[in-house]
């Protein structure tokens, strides 16, 4: 059995570019996932960290980081079709923080950047997992 903790932000730091008004916001938005491997006497897990930066040019204008993990039973065996609806969960939740949180900012029309999973090193996590 899987199971999932709440997605916790961790940090939200928002410094709305001095010379940027609501309208004309052009902010680039990076977006990482970080995973570390979990263990405990009976269960085994892993501990996701998605960020994402948005800039104004040179300008950081929001670090947004938020961390939950998912908690796996030692006899359960994950794959990586498991492992991949795992991390599109991750983001989609994190994403909803986002658009939440953006209200009321000089983001308020922008979106966080998609998770690339093509530059998820799937054989490197897959054994944190065994």
């Amino acid at each position: 059995m899987i199971e999932q903790t709440e997605l916790i932000v961790t940090e939200w730091i928002y410094l709305p570019a001095a010379d940027a008004t609501e309208g004309d916001v052009k902010a680039v938005s990076v977006t990482g996932l970080d995973v570390m491997k979990k263990r405990a006497p009976t269960k085994k897990g892993i501990a996701c960290r998605l960020s994402s930066k948005f800039m104004v040019g040179e300008e950081t204008i929001l670090l947004y980081m938020a961390e939950h993990s998912y908690v796996i039973d030692l006899d359960d065996t994950i794959d990586k079709s498991e492992l991949t609806k795992m991390f599109r969960n991750s983001f989609n939740q994190f994403n909803e923080k986002f658009e939440i949180r953006k209200l009321g900012t000089v983001l308020q029309n922008c979106f966080l950047s998609p998770l690339d999973e093509s530059r998820i090193d799937y054989n490197a996590i897959l054994p944190l997992l065994v």
